[in-house]
């Protein structure tokens, strides 16, 4: 996915509004590839937790909803990692399973410095995928 400097600013500030809890939201794309992020859509997580997340079913519904009518796809969901690196979870491997073809950008803030990796999970397989920064 290529993302532009700003779009990738905008998501580690969201993460780092709520450094003890994860925060989640998607990315819509232009369709590639390689895929083009356009727009950030912040969501709610359910649990305001450290260790998962979840976007509620309705809000999810009209995240989707909104996407689309502006012409784009969901290319990623996004969330953070407060207290570890930023590599999927089990939980998260557990979530993927109801979500294809979709990337999963991590958010990592156990550093010093807030680090960012995109990752595709099929069928309980994580494999990093390039996160092109413009």
């Amino acid at each position: 996915m290529l993302i532009p400097r700003r779009l990738l600013d905008g998501l580690i500030a969201h993460a780092l509004e709520d450094p003890k809890n994860e925060v989640c939201g998607l990315i819509a794309v232009e369709p590639g590839p390689p895929a083009q992020a356009v727009r950030l859509h912040r969501a709610i997580n359910k649990h305001a937790s450290p260790l998962r997340f979840e976007i509620e079913a309705q809000e999810q519904f009209k995240l989707y909803r909104a996407i689309e009518q502006e012409g784009l796809e969901v290319g990623a969901l996004y969330h953070s990692h407060v207290r570890s690196k930023p590599y999927p979870s089990q939980t998260d491997i557990a979530f993927a399973a109801n979500l294809s073809d979709l990337e999963w950008v991590i958010v990592g803030l156990a550093g010093d410095e807030p680090e960012v990796r995109c990752y595709l999970i099929e069928e309980g397989q994580i494999m990093e995928v390039a996160l092109e920064v413009e």
